[in-house]
């Protein structure tokens, strides 16, 4: 997530995008602002294009009211390499790599997951962590 998008720290910000994302089924650069600039836009556009990575225009006031610029491309394999290092490194991606593995077996969902935030507790979220 970049506070400020504009076209000097777009190569960055998108390719630090791309590199986090790697695993991921779909990956997406968030951003407060975004500079209104006709040849930024064509980047992103073309970065997509070429990448895949989205952008999304976060409103931080009603997270609701946020817009999907350029949506990411679906991938249709993950990473597993990138995947088994993050799960070597965080036990929490483990467990929850583990969690998944086990509803899928089950055919099921017994694990838990983080709780779905309605838009009161979003809001509060939000505030609480000074987003």
């Amino acid at each position: 997530m970049k506070i400020n998008l504009t076209f000097s720290n777009l190569r960055e910000s998108y390719f630090q995008a791309v590199s986090n994302s790697s695993w991921a089924n779909e990956g997406y650069l968030v951003t407060l602002r975004i500079e209104e600039d006709p040849l930024l836009i064509d980047e992103i556009r073309r970065l997509n294009n070429a990448f895949g990575i989205g952008l999304i225009k976060l409103n931080s006031n009603n997270v609701f009211e946020s817009e999907i610029l350029f949506p990411a491309k679906e991938r249709a394999d993950i990473d597993w390499d990138t995947a088994n290092r993050l799960a070597k490194e965080n036990k929490d991606f483990s467990g929850f790599l583990e969690d998944i593995a086990e509803d899928t077996k089950l055919g099921k969902i017994k694990s838990d997951y983080d709780k779905i935030l309605n838009p009161e507790e979003i809001e509060i979220f939000i505030k609480t962590k000074e987003i």
